[in-house]
């Protein structure tokens, strides 16, 4: 595991590259490379060039390769270019332009093992012993990889998401054929959701093994979240109730309560029943131990913005009850 804040890895937060003429400018500049390649086969196959020996059949050879190795490469980059036209999710987008680029490296270690070895069989069996060999020396990174496959395939999580793997939590700004990278939100010295300023690495492999919560779901991108007020037995918990509901209706606005129609949608498309979705906002009350009562108001909003709406509904809500001190009071009013 490696958590180090991000100053010291002098690591920036990645960005996907979007559509350009980078993309065209490299695709074409390999595709120029393979002709020159190509020439140079033909070159060497007419015997233009008097080569000692047996360097002719070995310059025939290797030129054919280096020009199908600059066409994968090229075929592979121009794959890169028109996906990231297209109108992808950031986390899809990135998970294929990965998954091109293994394949197309897969391409030319082939036609680089085909020109090493004229004869298949030979290449096959010395393949398969280095196989063996690396599967007992790699045992970890070879399980990170397939770790890899399956977040590519099952998406867990995607890059953008904001999850929960193992101790780890915080935004995924980067999955590589081995590890995953996330911005850490919370950690060790806050109390909040925000950025730490750490970035975490992780084993792909861990996703095989550990439970994954993943807060950025598209079908439903929202989590409950409640705050809780404490207020003396003497209150009038009616009023309380009622202000709590409309101070957080003012700041979600009443988008949410389409949110929590479209929530019990989801649930009834599901083998769960007698679920029961309470209306939103809703307010539960219950007695604290320290003899004064526990009101809690509960919410939907998005994981990202949890802590800054934290903040407005108890900026708001705390002015609201202060205005009516003879139907609230806090726990403090009876030590008077």
């Amino acid at each position: 595991m490696d958590i180090r804040p991000a100053n010291e890895q002098g690591a920036k937060k990645p960005v996907l590259k979007k559509s350009g003429r980078s993309e065209q400018l490299v695709a074409m500049t390999y595709l120029f490379l393979a002709l020159g390649s190509l020439l140079l086969h033909f070159l060497f196959r007419l015997k233009i060039f008097q080569l000692p020996g047996n360097w002719t059949n070995f310059s025939v050879r290797f030129s054919l390769a280096v020009f199908f190795a600059f066409v994968a490469l090229a075929f592979t980059k121009m794959l890169e270019w028109v996906v990231a036209r297209r109108s992808h999710t950031k986390g899809i987008r990135y998970n294929l332009i990965r998954l091109m680029r293994l394949l197309g490296f897969i391409v030319v270690a082939l036609v680089a093992i085909s020109f090493l070895f004229a004869n298949w069989y030979t290449a096959a069996v010395s393949l398969g012993l280095i196989s063996l060999i690396l599967g007992f020396a790699l045992q970890t990174p070879i399980s990170s990889l397939i770790g890899w496959f399956y977040i590519v395939i099952r998406t867990p999580y995607k890059v953008g998401d904001r999850i929960q793997i193992d101790d780890f939590t915080g935004d995924v700004v980067e999955i590589n054929y081995l590890d995953t990278t996330l911005w850490e939100f919370h950690g060790d010295y806050l109390s909040n959701d925000l950025p730490s300023g750490r970035l975490i690495r992780f084993p792909n492999s861990l996703a095989l093994n550990s439970a994954v919560f993943n807060y950025s779901w598209k079908k439903f991108p929202y989590i409950w979240n409640e705050i809780p007020f404490h207020v003396a037995y003497e209150s009038d918990l009616s009023f309380v109730e009622a202000t709590l509901k409309a101070v957080t209706k003012k700041i979600l606005g009443e988008g949410m309560v389409e949110n929590v129609s479209r929530l019990k949608e989801l649930i009834e498309q599901t083998p769960v029943d007698e679920l029961e979705i309470k209306e939103y906002p809703f307010v539960t009350f219950r007695i604290n131990a320290n003899t004064w009562v526990e009101v809690s108001v509960t919410y939907l909003v998005e994981p990202k913005r949890a802590s800054s709406i934290r903040s407005l509904i108890i900026k708001d809500a705390i002015p609201a009850l202060l205005k009516e001190p003879d139907r609230v009071m806090f726990p403090k009013s009876n030590a008077r």
